[in-house]
């Protein structure tokens, strides 16, 4: 979220900038803004400038697909009779073919594809006695099986695991959604309108994954709707039903506030250690963002977007889904789907479904970009509207219609949230919905028993439950306050706009059963909440703003900027839900708890103070927002310990002894 912070021209130009990427196991550079639905036309491919065997006018498509056994032709000239062609394995240079041609002419040569030729990523060269030269790379698919074609399906394949085509797989093209015969065969008929077919892929199984940490279940069209194309998926077989899944929020990694060093050394080693402790335990692990992993304001000023995010994502190495972002749309183009060109090339579709265990995940993209007065070098003002627009409702249905068992778990991930923070009518807490469209998505799902929506955008962590079936979880914030507190000079701690830890969440999955818990960055996993003394949380400038007045902090500080000498204790527990329980006691004795919708103290001096500090305005949207998972007690003295204990609903005790006074200080916990 954010669109206050806004950019304007750039001196680069949409074409200056590019984004390189790897999809299916190829280094591509393709422009970032490109706004064709259509295949790029094939190029020819250059050649080196010390071409000593005088090939020239070569093609070789970025895509090719071989069938075994058959001859196939390369256009171009120069080729001679006892040329070799060398093939080797992206993935793998132990995997290589060496094919002789079989035969040449002025513009082509052709050649002979082996029996036990593989699909693969390729890079392609050709020798000569002792002479060799590069011609390029390409991802070449070899049918798992010869299908013959049916009227008016423009798709068709197979989806298949260690040579047995796997029956009741779904595919789909974004419009369409069908699933694998008894063989493992599909048919689609595509209008080829959404760039991608995809697999969801299967309990039990994994595809491969490239850059370490892309999943593979979809492929590009290359021909238009009215050519029929054959295009497979291969799975791997794996015991997945006991896994883990990291819900990784808002990142906006845009080369700004230290956030690179931040994110290398707080999160992705925090995250590091995660996915070992649950390797260990036996766990597969897996990660699934929730959107904003680039920030669209600085892609073009700072040269920072997807490229640069998959080079320091790709070390956390395990499979990552990703989720559409309002910031991960194109700040030049003031169109929803031409917007997402950028993300689709080097991320995948927008949209999709897949399972692991026994759980069926969706993903959804639920921003529509709209980006007024964008155009070519100008930054727009990035608005949106919260929607899931039509056509992907209609997908999302069709999707639900293929799971017959209605108490099959879903997780849905998407950016915007589907409630807004819920707030307090006495102790009873109530949300507004979010979406424009958020009745219709709950109806759609109203079949389903067991239900959970995991949403990022806001910065602030929230649990709701829509009703007994569905539940929302908005979970935090990697980036917490966009780096702003950890930012070197400032308080040196790392926390969101209501005071919750940047963290990410962690959900453990064995079979249907299931817990999740948010993870703090930089603490263990016991650190469930912060305690205040409120005799010692009196914000002035003199303390923590020196630079700055009274006058400028107090409407930042709120009822804090006002001594509070009533023995109060407040605590945030940031992953509250209205199953888990929150204790005071005092010498013993169990004091009265009300549950409170308020501002973090912490937050208001991490950042706020900070900033006018700096001699700068606070951006509206990152200052200290109202949450209502905070706790407030009245203690007799002011001095004596403040025992605390939060019990989880799943029955997990974090406790703390609260030594009094205790100041409010930026490093406190």
């Amino acid at each position: 979220m954010n669109k206050k912070e806004k950019r304007g021209k750039s001196h680069l130009s949409r074409r200056d900038f590019i984004v390189t990427t790897t999809v299916a196991g190829i280094s591509l550079t393709v422009f970032g803004c490109k706004k064709s639905k259509e295949p790029e036309p094939t190029k020819p491919t250059p050649i080196p400038e010390d071409n000593t065997l005088k090939i020239n006018g070569l093609n070789i498509p970025n895509r090719l697909t071989f069938s075994t056994n058959t001859d196939f032709s390369f256009q171009g000239s120069g080729f001679a009779m006892g040329d070799q062609l060398i093939f080797v394995a992206l993935t793998d240079a132990t995997k290589n073919f060496t094919i002789p041609l079989k035969a040449t002419t002025s513009n082509n040569c052709t050649f002979t594809i082996p029996a036990n030729f593989t699909t693969n990523s390729y890079r392609i060269s050709i020798t000569r006695g002792n002479q060799s030269l590069s011609l390029g790379s390409s991802t070449i698919e070899v049918p798992f099986k010869n299908i013959p074609d049916v009227a008016g399906m423009t798709v068709k394949g197979s989806v298949y695991a260690a040579g047995i085509g796997l029956a009741n797989v779904i595919v789909s093209d974004g419009v369409e959604v069908t699933k694998t015969d008894q063989n493992g065969v599909y048919y689609l008929a595509s209008k080829k309108n959404k760039n991608f077919v995809f697999v969801s892929i299967p309990s039990g199984y994994e595809v491969s994954n490239v850059n370490n940490v892309l999943p593979v279940f979809y492929k590009n069209f290359t021909s238009d709707a009215n050519t029929a194309e054959t295009v497979d998926f291969e799975l791997k077989a794996v015991n997945n039903d006991k896994h883990v899944m990291l819900a990784l929020g808002d990142m906006h990694l845009a080369n700004r506030n230290d956030d690179v060093s931040q994110f290398q050394n707080g999160f992705l080693t925090d995250a590091a250690k995660s996915i070992t402790k649950y390797k260990n335990e036996g766990y597969k692990v897996y990660a699934l963002t929730l959107g904003d992993m680039t920030w669209d304001a600085y892609w073009y000023s700072n040269n920072y977007s997807f490229s640069q995010y998959l080079n320091l994502i790709k070390t956390v190495n395990v499979p990552v889904f990703h989720t559409m972002g309002n910031h991960d749309n194109d700040p030049y183009v003031n169109a929803d789907w031409q917007a997402e060109t950028a993300f689709r090339t080097s991320l995948g579709p927008t949209y999709y479904s897949f399972n692991i265990g026994k759980i069926h995940y969706i993903v959804l993209d639920n921003i529509q970009y709209l980006n007024k007065g964008a155009s070519q070098g100008v930054v727009g003002d990035r608005d949106y509207n919260g929607v899931i627009v039509a056509d992907q409702m209609a997908w999302l249905k069709k999707d639900l219609a293929t799971i017959t068992d209605k108490s099959t778990p879903i997780v849905v991930a998407m950016h915007i949230q589907l409630n807004n923070s819920p707030t307090l009518s006495g102790q009873n807490e109530t949300a507004s919905l979010r979406l424009n469209n958020s009745t219709e998505f709950i109806n759609a799902l109203a079949e389903f028993t067991d239900v959970n929506v995991i949403t990022g955008h806001t910065h602030v962590c929230y649990a709701y439950e829509n009703n007994s079936n569905l539940m929302e979880h908005n979970s935090g914030a990697i980036c917490a306050t966009w780096w702003w507190t950890g930012r070197s000079g400032y308080a040196n701690n790392h926390i969101c706009k209501d005071g919750a830890p940047g963290g990410y969440g962690i959900w453990k999955f064995n079979d249907k059963n299931y817990q999740w818990l948010y993870k703090s960055i930089g603490e263990q996993e016991n650190y469930q909440f912060r305690a205040y003394d409120l005799n010692k949380v009196h914000i002035t400038a003199a303390k923590y703003a020196p630079k700055s007045t009274d006058e400028q902090l107090k409407p930042y500080a709120g009822t804090y900027a006002t001594p509070n000498t009533n023995n109060e204790i407040l605590v945030n527990v940031w992953g509250f839900d209205k199953k888990w329980k929150v204790e005071i006691f005092e010498n013993g004795t169990s004091l009265g708890v009300s549950r409170v919708r308020t501002l973090d103290p912490l937050h208001i001096i991490s950042y706020e103070a900070l900033r006018l500090n700096a001699n700068a305005e606070p951006t509206e949207d990152f200052v200290t927002t109202n949450s209502a998972h905070f706790f407030k007690a009245k203690a007799n003295s002011a001095t004596t310990p403040i025992e605390i204990r939060v019990t989880d609903r799943f029955g997990n005790i974090y406790s703390e002894t609260m030594i009094r006074p205790k100041d409010l200080t930026a490093s406190m916990k």
